[in-house]
Formats: C-alpha cells, sequence, structure tokens
C-alpha cells in the first residue's frame, strides 16, 4: 500500500467538503478526498434556474432508483444522488432548511447524546453567511452564503398572505426561531451563483495544499488490518489502487453509498453479506436499514393573470435568460424559483410543523419535462414531513460496480396516507383564500373532483414522487444500542478508524431539504475527528406553538 495521508474522505459532497475542510484549516493533517464524479464548472450545476439538468444528467448522477414500490403500485422512482465535485449539492434544488428544533431534540431522545438543538444551533451558526436572517439566530461570517429570493413574481407574497388569511402565522425567518408559518424561502445562492459545499469550501479549502482531490475515483471497499481500517481500495482510469489512512477513514458518499461501501467492507448484517458473497467483519445489522425521504406532490393549479414563468419554457426565452446569466449573473437565471414556503401542522395535537410547502411560480414537473396543461399555473410541491415508513439498501452482490437494493418501503405506515390526505385538503384550502382569488383558476393537479379519501390515496399512489431527501442508513444511537451504526462520534462501532457522516447517520428524518443538515453534520464531525471540545451549547429557547395541543393553526 502506498504511502498515504492522515485522513481518507469517501465523498465530497454536503458533508466531506465541510470535513475535508475543516481538517484542511487545523493545519497539521493531510487529508486525501476521493470523488467518483469530476469537475462542476458549466452552466448545468452553477446556474440555480437550470437546477432540473444536473439531476437528470450521467455525467453528475449515479442514476439509482428504487425497486418496485409495493404501496405505490410498483412504480420505481429514481434516486438522484450527485456525482461531482460537492456531491448532491451541486444537482440539488438550493433550498435551504436547518430543521425544525425538536428533530435534533429528537435525534438525541434516540441516543444521538450530544446532537440536540442546542448543541447542534452553533454549528448551523458557524457555517452560515446569512442575508436576510433572524438577528442573534443566524451565523453572519461563515462560509455557506444563504439568500433570499427577489420576490418580483406578484405570486410569491400571494401565496404568503393566503397562509395568513388562512389563520397560520407569517414567520420572518423559518430557519430562526420560528419555523411555524408561512414566509420567504432560503436559497445556497450566492451573487447569482448556486453555492454549493464544493464552491463554499472545498475549492478554497484546496488553496492551502492539504488536501489531494483525486477525482474519476471509484471507491470498492474500505480496507482493514484487523477491525483497523487502515485505507481504502478504489478503481480509477480501469486501475484498482489503494490509498492508506495514517489516522482514519471517513465515509461520505450519501445515504445510498455510504452503507453499501460498509456493507462491501465486511460491516453489515451478517445474513446480507453472506448472501452477497461477503465475508463478515463485523455483524451491524443496522447498517441499511432505516432508510427513509420525503415524498411529495404536485398541487397545480390554472393561473388567471398572466405572470407565470410557464411562457419562459420554450427555447428562446431559456436562451436568453441563460445569455443574461453568463454576462451579468443576474434575471431569472440566478433564482432556483423557491421563493416562497410554508411549515405547518396537519392536525392538533401536533407540536410541530410536519407539513412543508415550496411554492413555485411555474406549473412543471421537477425534471422540467411536462408543463401543465394550461397557458399559465402556478403549484406548490407539498408533501408530510416525518413519515414512518422504513426501507433499506442492500448490496445484492460482492461486485462494486453492482447497484444496490434500494427499497424505501413509501406510504407502508398508515400514518403516512392520514398525514398526505390532511396536505392536499389544507392546500385546498389555501388556493381559495382572497389573496389568491385575482390569480387561482381551475384545480389542474389533482383536480376537483378528488375529493374522497380513497381518490386522494389514488392520486397520491399515482403521482407522489421522492423530494430526494434519503437519509437513515448508518443510524447514529448510543454504542450499546444494537441497530445504531455510528456513536455519537460518528465512530462505525465495532471497528477502529472508521467514521461515516452524512446525511445516512440521521437517527431520523428532518423538517425540511437536507443539505444543510448534511452541512451541519459535517461541521460538527469534524470538531470529533480533530478531537476538539465541542462548540459550547446555545440557550436559546425556539418558539412551539403555544395552542398546539388543542389548535391545528
Amino acid at each position: 500500500m502506498a504511502s498515504g495521508f492522515d485522513y481518507v474522505i469517501v465523498g465530497s459532497g454536503s458533508a466531506g467538503s465541510v470535513i475535508a475542510a475543516r481538517l484542511a484549516e487545523d493545519g497539521r493533517y493531510s487529508v486525501c478526498v476521493l470523488e467518483y464524479g469530476g469537475s462542476d464548472r458549466g452552466p448545468f450545476i452553477q446556474m440555480p434556474a437550470a437546477l432540473s439538468y444536473p439531476m437528470n444528467m450521467k455525467t453528475y448522477d449515479w442514476g439509482f432508483q428504487s425497486d418496485p414500490e409495493p404501496h405505490l403500485g410498483g412504480r420505481r422512482l429514481v434516486t438522484p444522488r450527485g456525482k461531482v465535485i460537492g456531491g448532491s449539492s451541486s444537482i440539488n434544488g438550493m433550498v435551504y432548511v436547518r430543521g425544525h428544533a425538536r428533530d435534533f431534540d429528537s435525534w438525541e431522545a434516540m441516543g444521538a447524546k450530544g446532537w440536540g438543538y442546542r448543541h447542534v444551533l452553533p454549528y448551523y451558526k458557524r457555517m452560515e453567511h446569512s442575508h436576510g436572517g433572524e438577528e442573534g439566530w443566524r451565523g453572519t461570517d461563515g462560509p455557506m452564503h444563504v439568500t433570499r429570493g427577489r420576490l418580483t413574481n406578484p405570486l410569491y407574497r400571494a401565496f404568503v398572505e393566503a397562509g395568513r388569511e388562512a389563520g397560520y402565522p407569517v414567520t420572518p425567518d423559518y430557519n430562526g426561531r420560528q419555523q411555524e408559518g408561512f414566509g420567504e424561502m432560503e436559497m445556497t445562492v450566492w451573487n447569482g451563483v448556486r453555492w454549493s459545499a464544493a464552491n463554499a469550501y472545498l475549492k478554497p479549502a484546496l488553496k492551502t495544499g492539504r488536501i489531494d482531490l483525486t477525482t474519476r475515483a471509484f471507491a470498492r471497499r474500505v480496507v482493514f488490518e484487523g477491525k483497523k481500517a487502515v485505507g481504502v481500495e478504489y478503481e480509477r482510469g480501469g486501475k484498482i489502487e489503494t490509498v492508506r489512512a495514517n489516522r482514519e477513514v471517513i465515509i461520505a458518499a450519501s445515504a445510498i453509498n455510504s452503507p453499501k461501501l460498509l456493507q462491501l467492507s465486511g460491516i453489515g448484517d451478517a445474513e446480507v453479506l453472506k448472501a452477497a458473497g461477503v465475508a463478515p467483519l463485523v455483524h451491524r445489522p443496522g447498517v441499511g436499514g432505516n432508510l427513509h425521504d420525503h415524498l411529495e406532490v404536485y398541487f397545480q393549479i390554472e393561473c388567471l393573470q398572466p405572470v407565470t414563468l410557464n411562457p419562459q419554457f420554450n427555447l428562446v426565452s431559456k436562451g436568453l435568460v441563460g445569455l443574461r446569466w453568463l454576462l451579468f449573473k443576474s434575471g431569472l437565471g440566478a433564482t432556483n424559483h423557491f421563493e416562497s414556503c410554508g411549515f405547518i401542522r396537519s392536525a392538533a395535537g401536533i407540536e410541530y410543523p410536519d407539513i412543508q410547502y415550496h411554492f413555485l411560480p411555474a406549473a412543471v414537473r421537477y425534471d422540467g419535462k411536462k408543463v401543465a396543461g394550461a397557458a399559465h399555473g402556478f403549484q406548490v410541491h407539498v408533501g408530510p414531513m416525518r413519515t414512518k415508513s422504513r426501507g433499506h439498501v442492500r448490496i445484492k452482490s460482492d461486485d462494486p460496480r453492482a447497484a444496490p437494493s434500494i427499497l424505501f418501503n413509501y406510504m407502508s405506515h398508515p400514518n403516512d396516507w392520514t398525514e398526505f390526505r390532511s396536505a392536499i385538503r389544507l392546500t385546498r384550502e389555501l388556493f381559495t383564500q382572497d389573496a389568491m382569488k385575482p390569480f387561482a383558476g381551475r384545480e389542474l393537479q389533482p383536480g376537483s373532483d378528488i375529493e374522497s379519501d380513497e381518490a386522494i390515496d389514488g392520486f397520491v399512489r399515482e403521482e407522489c414522487e421522492s423530494a430526494y431527501h434519503p437519509c437513515g442508513t448508518c443510524r447514529m444511537g448510543a454504542a450499546d444500542d444494537p441497530m445504531a451504526v455510528v456513536d455519537p462520534e460518528c465512530r462505525v462501532i465495532g471497528v477502529e478508524g472508521l467514521r461515516v457522516a452524512d446525511s445516512s447517520i440521521f437517527p431520523q428524518i428532518t423538517n425540511g431539504n437536507l443539505n444543510g443538515p448534511s452541512l451541519m453534520t459535517g461541521e460538527k464531525a469534524s470538531d470529533h475527528i480533530l478531537g476538539r471540545e465541542p462548540l459550547a451549547p446555545s440557550n436559546q429557547t425556539p418558539w412551539i406553538n403555544p395552542e398546539w395541543e388543542t389548535s391545528q393553526r
């Protein structure tokens, strides 16, 4: 094995880029980052409005899909994961959500000691450079720029006003003291450019000279001496090579690839490993389990005024938008177009929001391919936040190139159906408010005839899509928890010199998009790796609706 580095990191995504940058910043250590993808240069990634392209391009996406989902009529759902510098932060929708305070308190209650809200809030502040966020609750000098849109389209404000008219709170900053309510949505965009983990962390850190970034490197397995991780075997340019880690190996390869790599390395459920032809090193039955995600539907309304983005979907208009962005980094190309949002509770007795809205002044699929049947339309992406359904990621053979079995088991828990029915009905009510009356025409999807429980269930079964937030497959928990994979310092239980730090370690999915919590995980994990005292806990108290036990809003 060639002389190596102090640390070898697998994956240059949201957590991996942060960890690499913080280890390099320390100044004492050499770091190797293995990334299977290549460069993130070019407008498809860097132009915010082009977000539908990279996640549908083989160049930038691993191309995973789920097994046939038994509760969705056997549909296979696409599961994009970034295969490029910056990982999924280079192909995502750039929506920035920290998650609700209670999410992290739940993590702590599930065995992730030291990951309660009071513990993670200081790491969010260290990470952020917030523009327009709530003073005292947000970071203002971190690497990750978080901005707001210009709200030039009247539909953005109308949506927030409709929420207020329906009796919900309006929040000045859902990433601050109060998540619940309607307000402006935040994005990881800076100076008109996608502000990925690569742009914020990795590229500046490469200038230190302490990071070796090896692209086109396909990680095959972790190399062990006994039960100590000492390196990573990878394939590059048709050759199989090994890089040594003198201190530790850190896997930050996604909720799909991190458990896959552990299993290929002999860590996982012994029966799953044997069936795939892999000799078990450590029996950790939780590896690959606990897979879950956010599902959403597109609730689409015809717009009575010609103010939507739908006319921009022709080639000439796209070309003009792209040209302005290339020349000035401004205009419609410089935003992800998710500029207002809402977080609500689906019923009384639910302590904190369990439904999220992304509002979009257009009626179009996430992949940009299917415009709704109207000249003008708008939509919200809506879905429950805390599914109880759980699935798995399992290798099927010892061939590292073989895609694993990915079964989310979507909608397998009856609660998910109840929550989706509530989401549809509450959304329909929103669009009847006075603020929407000048704009809201007929309901394009699901359609006003979709009213009964059975009809709504059928619509959800046929039309729901992943929000692309897989997590949980290397669950963090107490070291004596037989189903935990990593301990609260991100160390893989049962071996030495190996950690996992990415969305796979989340015990439970957070409220909202997962890029923010993944970046935070990288920040906090880096302190654990460096043996530093964690940042001092916060004593700030988040807002919880005082009427939550008796009122839905």
